[in-house]
C-alpha cells in the first residue's frame, strides 16, 4: 500500500475521533496528517512525512486552535435546558396556590405549585409566573406584579 494512502487513512481515522471528542485536537492532527500525506504524494522519504506530519500539526494547533475553539465559544449561546427553561414562563392556576401547595396548568402540563411567600394565594384561573423549580412543584408569584 502507498504511503500517501496510509496517512489519508489516518487523516480519516483522526477527524472520525474529532467527531466523538469535540476538543478540535485531532482536527489538527488530522491537517498534520494530510501534510505528511502531502510529502508522500511528493515522493518525499518517511522522515520527512514524519517532519512535515509535525510541523503541520503544531502550527495548526498552535495558531488555528485557538481561533477555532474561540470562534465556537463566542458564537454559541448558552442554551438552557430541563427545568431552566420554565423559568419566568406564566401558567394558569388550577387549585389554589398557598404557602403548602396548589397545582397550576402550564402548557399541556399540569405542576404541583406553592407560592414563593407563605403568605400568598392565587385563586383558580389567576396567572402567576414562574419563578424557580424545587424538584417537581414550581415556585410561583404575581405574574403582574413581576413585569
Amino acid at each position: 500500500m502507498d504511503p500517501w494512502v496510509l496517512w489519508l487513512i489516518a487523516s480519516g481515522l483522526f477527524v472520525a475521533g474529532e467527531l466523538a471528542g469535540g476538543d478540535l485536537f485531532l482536527l489538527m492532527l488530522g491537517g498534520g496528517a494530510l501534510g505528511g500525506m502531502t510529502v508522500a504524494l511528493l515522493g518525499g522519504p518517511l522522515f520527512l512525512q514524519l517532519i512535515a506530519f509535525i510541523v503541520v500539526s503544531a502550527v495548526l494547533l498552535a495558531l488555528v486552535r485557538p481561533l477555532a475553539k474561540r470562534h465556537l465559544v463566542d458564537r454559541t449561546p448558552e442554551q438552557l435546558d430541563g427545568v431552566a427553561t420554565l423559568i419566568g414562563r406564566t401558567a394558569k392556576v388550577t387549585r389554589p396556590v398557598d404557602g403548602h401547595g396548589g397545582r397550576i396548568q402550564l402548557g399541556a402540563d399540569e405542576w404541583t405549585a406553592r407560592s414563593q411567600y407563605g403568605g400568598d394565594t392565587f385563586p383558580v384561573g389567576a396567572t402567576v409566573r414562574i419563578l424557580q423549580v424545587e424538584g417537581a412543584t414550581a415556585v410561583v408569584g404575581d405574574a403582574l406584579e413581576l413585569e
